[in-house]
């Protein structure tokens, strides 16, 4: 069970690389339209963390006061959220490449 654990963190940390670099990629290019697409696939994942952590636990992460009402956290939490769904999606492809037999 740990052999399996560690084999899918490497290929998360591996597909976690690769959405990084096609994000670079994006920005580099200029296609800022694909980058809000992007974004907006983490949206919901982010609003449900701002909804469900307490106000005290972001205001203290971020040192911005009232940071669940700030567009800045939003959007930031948004974007990494949609890196960690792609990266995780990539994770799954590399895992089932690689070790499913």
């Amino acid at each position: 069970m740990m052999r399996v654990l560690m084999q899918f963190s490497a290929c998360f940390v591996l597909g976690l690389a690769v959405a990084l670099l096609v994000l670079l990629g994006l920005m580099f290019c200029g296609q800022f339209d694909l980058l809000k697409a992007l974004q907006l696939t983490g949206q919901p994942l982010a609003q449900l963390s701002l909804l469900l952590l307490p106000e005290a636990f972001w205001n203290d992460l971020t040192g911005v006061s009232n940071a669940t009402q700030s567009r800045a956290v939003q959007s930031f939490l948004s974007l990494c959220a949609a890196l960690g769904q792609i990266g995780l999606l990539l994770a799954a492809g590399f895992f089932r490449l690689w070790f499913v037999r």
